[in-house]
């Protein structure tokens, strides 16, 4: 999971940041409205960005009017001021999914993100199956045949990508965007090792990570 923080509140920003990474997710921050605006102009695909009203440079409803406007769907969580009904409101009224007034509890917007992120994925549940094999994104943990697999966190991150996308390749490239943070250097070739170190642990009965050669990997399920 990708996300994008827009807060010019470095406190709370650094609160988030923690909470959200040790939940998993790979977390980028921005503390002005402007640069919002450009880092959502970029390739880089994010699965929910959280959006503070009362950024710098660019109002944050201007960020959110601007994403709407070139059509882009990203489920978006606005944080407002307790007392900023009307700014709520408007956010809404422009595309935004949900929001939170601050001051709020952490777990409740873990709580939330899950929420968000999942109906982005189009799922109802946050366990995703693939034959035997199930993994429980708010949990965190992957079982096959009810058996807990041992997988550290980056090899859990990998599954996940993989399952979201089961049965359609995804590329290196994709791997490392949906798993890496700006500045964050991760080679083709530590994907390919966190690749092989996953398929000692999940390729049981009918689970394959199956290699296309120059283009990357498909999680699939063998035909008996």
């Amino acid at each position: 999971m990708r996300i994008l923080i827009a807060e010019d509140d470095q406190v709370l920003a650094d609160g988030l940041l923690r909470s959200l990474r040790a939940a998993g997710a790979a977390v980028d921050h921005v503390a002005s409205g402007a640069e919002a605006d450009t880092a959502l102009l970029t390739t880089t695909e994010f699965d929910l960005l959280i959006l503070d009203l009362g950024l710098p440079k660019l109002h944050g409803l201007e960020v959110l009017r601007r994403l709407r406007a070139r059509g882009q769907s990203l489920p978006v969580l606005i944080l407002t001021a307790a007392d900023g009904v009307e700014e709520r409101v408007k956010g809404l009224d422009l595309g935004a999914d949900d929001y939170m007034a601050k001051p709020f509890a952490l777990s409740e917007l873990e709580a939330r993100v899950r929420a968000l992120t999942r109906r982005g994925m189009g799922a109802a549940s946050s366990v995703i199956r693939h034959g035997p094999l199930e993994y429980d994104q708010t949990g965190r943990v992957a079982h096959i045949d009810g058996q807990l697999i041992d997988l550290s966190a980056r090899e859990l991150g990998l599954l996940e990508v993989l399952l979201q996308r089961s049965g359609r390749l995804v590329s290196k490239e994709q791997l490392v965007e949906r798993l890496c943070e700006w500045g964050e250097e991760v080679s083709h070739n530590a994907i390919e090792v966190y690749i092989h170190r996953l398929r000692k642990k999940i390729e049981q009965g009918p689970i394959r990570i199956a290699t296309v050669r120059g283009l990357g990997y498909c999680l699939e399920k063998i035909q008996g």
